[in-house]
């Protein structure tokens, strides 16, 4: 393949750049901000996130969506915040034919949407989404990690899956993408939860009760919306949840740390604080609409949300682990 596109260049984007160009003539990478654009491509390194990691030299760096036009595939590697505005900037500048590959953890609220969901407004269902027990700075350094990929298309799955796979990135195909993607935002309750327990000095026979207690509940919440109970079992389930409910390195771990040491966080300047607000009050309304009962996303609710002291709040879960 030629050329692949990538918006944004945070931490996760600069990665996925880092692993595509190994099999692509070039990478696009989209970003905001000119002197970023400018710097990046004079020095080969993205000082705002990997200022010791030189960047592979078909890598470009673009502040046009015009350079994206050629593109087969296009990552959007973005909040889920900024979706669907991303989305309509870029409907008259995207082939058709152009596959999408969503890698927000996410969901808009009040509308419940899914990140795929929101795809398919713009563009057509045949979208890709990825996800997987991945942190972007060890992908950015080649590290062995895997990744869950799911389309309704399995063909646009198949070629994706192709300019991601190398020696060290494995792609793992499934056809669940809602599964997969509502995965991604239970995990991230699941892993505040765990920093609250943390944060808060609970003994590990409990907290790992809280995190058992968690997957028996996604899998639940999975089912209640249409995904397969078996994608839980995938790495975009189980190893995810894992990886960031227990990981210093996970920012929804951290969050829920700060509130279990009842530690005041600005909103403001925390973007995570922001997603991860969004995903607790939209995740309790779908486990109200279908009638499915988690403790663990009623913890992180009363917590987070309704600002109940969290001993009291762990006190309640317990009684119900």
């Amino acid at each position: 393949m030629d050329k692949v596109g990538i918006i944004g260049a945070g931490s996760l984007g600069t990665a996925l750049a880092q692993i595509i160009a190994q099999n692509v003539d070039e990478v696009y990478l989209y970003m905001r901000r000119e002197e970023l654009a400018e710097s990046i491509n004079r020095d080969g390194i993205n000082n705002e996130y990997y200022p010791n990691t030189k960047l592979e030299e078909n890598i470009i760096a673009t502040t046009s969506y015009d350079d994206l036009k050629d593109c087969k595939i296009i990552f959007l590697s973005i909040p889920s915040s900024a979706f669907r505005l991303t989305l309509s900037e870029i409907e008259d500048c995207v082939d058709e034919d152009t596959i999408l590959v969503s890698t927000a953890k996410g969901i808009e609220y009040p509308s419940l949407k899914t990140m795929g969901n929101v795809i398919s407004e713009y563009f057509d269902d045949g979208h890709v989404s990825l996800s997987g027990p991945n942190f972007a700075s060890e992908m950015v350094l080649n590290l062995e990690t895997v990744s869950n990929i799911a389309s309704k298309n399995k063909e646009n799955a198949i070629k994706v899956k192709e300019v991601l796979s190398t020696p060290h990135f494995k792609v793992k195909i499934l056809d669940d993408v809602v599964g997969l993607e509502i995965c991604g935002i239970v995990k991230n309750i699941n892993a505040i939860a765990n920093g609250i327990c943390e944060g808060m000095n609970i003994n590990e026979n409990a907290r790992y009760a809280v995190l058992t207690k968690g997957f028996k509940e996604t899998i639940k919440i999975i089912e209640s919306v249409g995904g397969n109970a078996s994608t839980v079992g995938e790495y975009c389930g189980f190893g995810d949840l894992v990886l960031t409910s227990t990981s210093n390195e996970s920012r929804n771990h951290t969050l829920g740390m700060l509130y279990g040491q009842r530690i005041i966080v600005d909103e403001k300047a925390s973007g995570i604080v922001f997603e991860g607000k969004n995903s607790i009050m939209a995740m309790k309304e779908i486990c109200e609409k279908t009638n499915i009962k988690s403790e663990i996303v009623d913890f992180v609710y009363d917590v987070i949300i309704k600002q109940i002291p969290p001993k009291i709040a762990f006190k309640k879960l317990w009684e119900n682990i």
